[in-house]
Parts: C-alpha cells; sequence; structure tokens
C-alpha cells in the first residue's frame, strides 16, 4: 500500500495559483515554479480584458492538484475580431444605418454631411477610407457615416470629384461611391393618348 501511495503522489498536492490577468508566458512561468503545465485550451475576445491576459483555468483558480497537472488555459484573444458591415450604403435611411451600426458595437462619430438626399447614406468612412458594404472592421471600431444633406441630389460630377480629391490626398487608396437615391413614386399617370 505504501508502494501505491508513493507511486500516485497520494496526498501530496499543490494549490492552482491565481494566474488571472497574467500574460501568457507569465502564467506558464508561475505554474512551472508551482510544479505544474500550463497549456493553452481555448481563446475568448473580452473586450474590458487586456488582449493575450489569461481569462480563466481548469482546474480553477484554488484547487488542489497533484504536482506535473496539466492546467487548461483561456485566454483572451490576441487580436480584435473583426465584424463584416452591414448593406448599408445605397441602401439605408441615417436612423437605420445609426441603430443597425450601434446595435453591432461600433460608435459613430458626428456624419458627414454632403449634397444628396436628405438622411440618405452615401457611405462609411473608416480611418479616413471609405469602406464598402461586405468590409471587416474592428469591433468596437469608431467610424462616419455619409449622409444626404437634403440640398439636391448627389450628381455624378459630385462623386467623381470627390473620388479625385481622395486619389489625390493618398493615390494607394482606392475609392469607390457610386451614387444613387432611393426609388421615388411616378406621380405622372401614363395615358394611352
Amino acid at each position: 500500500m505504501s508502494w501505491l501511495n508513493t507511486y500516485t503522489h497520494h496526498g501530496d498536492s499543490v494549490v492552482v495559483p491565481d494566474i488571472k490577468g497574467m500574460t501568457i508566458e507569465d502564467a506558464i512561468k508561475t505554474f512551472e515554479s508551482n510544479d505544474l503545465i500550463g497549456i493553452v485550451s481555448d481563446s475568448i475576445y473580452a473586450k474590458n480584458k487586456p488582449l493575450g491576459t489569461v481569462l480563466d483555468s481548469s482546474p480553477a483558480i484554488g484547487s488542489s492538484v497533484k504536482r506535473n497537472r496539466i492546467i487548461r488555459l483561456t485566454i483572451n484573444s490576441q487580436s480584435i475580431p473583426l465584424v463584416r458591415l452591414p448593406d448599408l450604403i445605397n441602401n439605408s435611411s441615417y436612423r437605420q444605418a445609426e441603430l443597425q451600426l450601434t446595435n453591432a458595437g461600433f460608435k459613430l462619430t458626428e456624419p458627414e454631411l454632403i449634397s444628396g438626399e436628405q438622411d440618405w447614406i452615401y457611405g462609411i468612412r473608416y480611418q479616413g477610407r471609405m469602406l464598402e458594404n461586405s468590409d471587416k472592421v474592428q469591433e468596437g471600431a469608431t467610424l462616419t457615416l455619409v449622409v444626404g444633406n437634403g440640398n439636391g441630389e448627389l450628381s455624378k460630377d459630385s462623386v467623381d470629384t470627390d473620388i479625385q480629391e481622395e486619389a489625390d490626398i493618398d493615390p494607394s487608396k482606392t475609392v469607390k461611391k457610386t451614387a444613387t437615391k432611393p426609388a421615388e413614386k411616378n406621380t405622372t399617370e401614363d395615358s394611352w393618348f
């Protein structure tokens, strides 16, 4: 029986140290100094925690385990996840776009107003560049909506001028804008005369 106790290290245990908030490297060093083995088994994204830090362990912190036990770590993702933009450009009003983007976790600046249909979304700007509907942006990013101010239709010439001005500022950036407006009801009736 004494041989079995020695072989299984019966009664020989260590406590899982508190490694929450540590970097992966620091957590593994702490485990090694306590005769434990730490491995990363999962990662999730918690926006209020530093990237790449330990969020939890299994067995839990404070548990008594045998020496050389593997402790599995859950860490905060080392990068901010990307979120696909909803289909808003040339397809939405300001109010709809504002609601969808804030619900998706984005932050919005004051809108950029241009000539065009009142409150119609003509573009979305992120870090100085124009985005397209299917682009992916970091979760929680700050976006600027390009919105019509109600002072007439956005003409093709004004769109081309905007594109040329942006290309002059930074020729490496390609800008794609399309100018359309919501469909209007035809108020005239066709006559067979």
